[in-house]
């Protein structure tokens, strides 16, 4: 966060620096979602799966074709069939805890059925996640608190608007903190479903 220029009585662009950087942090709790399985294949569980090709490391999407042709079952189609084996390392190397299935065109991954511990396990991930993602929405908060103060410390603003910002920043928090327990509470309804 940079400084943050104070004008005694303007609370828009305040506002609105709060919201841009709590923003990030649900969008990036948003991103981390996707990565935790609810028993439906979706293209986007393969986001994070990179792969040792050419000599650097790729994402799997820049090298094949991506697809879910029903609700258990994932299919790879790499570009170049010469990247086949490394794209399968790479799957059994990462945390998907999927065997992949690789006839030497393409790669299946079928998705089995979720156990009702592998449902707590999810859960119990989830959970970590979305407190993850209220401590950086707090650590904003306290940034942006750390700003205010200084701010009146020096006699830039007022007490009064020190007081009002630190209500805005506040309820802003609330709201952001709010969005990140929908969101958990959408995906923990989706892993029940399961």
């Amino acid at each position: 966060m940079d400084n943050f220029v104070f004008t005694d009585g303007q609370t828009k662009d305040f506002e609105a620096a709060v919201n841009e950087q709590m923003d990030k942090a649900i969008k990036h709790f948003e991103r981390e979602l996707v990565s935790i399985r609810t028993g439906r294949a979706s293209v986007a569980m393969l986001d994070n799966v990179i792969v040792e090709v050419y000599g650097q490391t790729m994402k799997l999407k820049e090298l094949a074709t991506l697809a879910a042709p029903d609700a258990r079952l994932l299919t790879i189609q790499p570009w170049d069939k010469g990247t086949i084996g490394d794209i399968d390392r790479a799957i059994k190397a990462s945390d998907l805890g999927l065997a992949p299935l690789n006839d030497g065109t393409i790669i299946r991954l079928q998705l089995p059925m979720m156990s009702t511990e592998r449902r707590e396990e999810l859960s119990k991930v989830l959970s970590k996640k979305t407190e993850e993602c209220r401590v950086d929405i707090r650590n904003v908060r306290k940034d942006f608190q750390n700003e205010v103060r200084d701010a009146q410390k020096a006699n830039k603003i007022s007490e009064d608007f020190s007081k009002r910002l630190s209500d805005l920043l506040q309820k802003i928090t609330d709201n952001f903190t709010a969005k990140a327990n929908a969101l958990q509470e959408k995906k923990d309804k989706e892993l029940k479903l399961s």
